[in-house]
């Protein structure tokens, strides 16, 4: 269940955007706070939407170890300058598992795991996010279906399971450098994500040695 709670309009680097608070109870007693970032009117059909899960470390201590931060800001430039879109601000830490196990399973791939391992080893799946209350958020907005920005097949699926219709998907590929390379190479073989062009290129002549 959700409520909103508090919105206003931002200036942001991006341009003016306005911001709403959803809370949503996930036991007694218990509440977590959603953000959605809206330009334009998203009432309607195919409205770009970005779905994003916070990212402590990429966003605020500039973790090189993933892209959350570049798709963050891609996705924001976009509806701001195409002047009707949506971005989902969800508190799902680390796929869903939590900014403590996440840190957990970064101690694993300091051992050489892959992210993929690192959360299995720990028992945790390899995605435990749950997009039902992006659903409801959406549907609150007056949303009825959304262009996806997303590399990751698993969120269209989610989306469509919990009610939204994604009426298209949108690669959401950005530049990265150093160990977030080897974060989404992982993603791309083993997670089924679209990934750039010079990555797959590196995939292909790893797997020729």
């Amino acid at each position: 269940m959700i409520e909103k709670y508090a919105e206003t309009t931002l200036p942001t680097t991006h341009g003016s955007l306005h911001t709403i608070v959803f809370r949503e109870q996930t036991a007694p007693g218990v509440v977590v706070e959603h953000m959605a970032i809206v330009a334009g009117d998203v009432r309607g059909d195919d409205v770009l939407c970005r779905v994003h899960s916070e990212c402590l470390t990429g966003e605020v201590l500039g973790s090189l170890k993933c892209d959350c931060k570049q798709q963050l800001d891609r996705a924001l430039d976009l509806i701001a300058r195409r002047g009707r879109g949506v971005v989902l601000y969800l508190r799902q830490e680390g796929r869903g598992i939590g900014l403590g196990n996440k840190i957990r399973a970064y101690a694993l791939q300091e051992q050489g795991y892959d992210t993929v391992d690192a959360n299995r080893m720990l028992g945790l799946p390899d995605d435990a996010r749950d997009y039902s209350v992006a659903a409801e958020i959406l549907a609150a907005l007056g949303v009825k279906s959304v262009a996806l920005l997303t590399n990751n097949p698993l969120k269209v699926e989610g989306l469509e399971a919990a009610g939204i219709r994604v009426s298209r998907r949108v690669p959401h590929l950005v530049h990265v450098a150093g160990p977030a390379r080897n974060y989404l190479e992982v993603k791309g073989r083993r997670m089924g994500h679209l990934i750039s062009d010079d990555l797959a290129h590196d995939l292909v002549a790893a797997s020729a040695k």
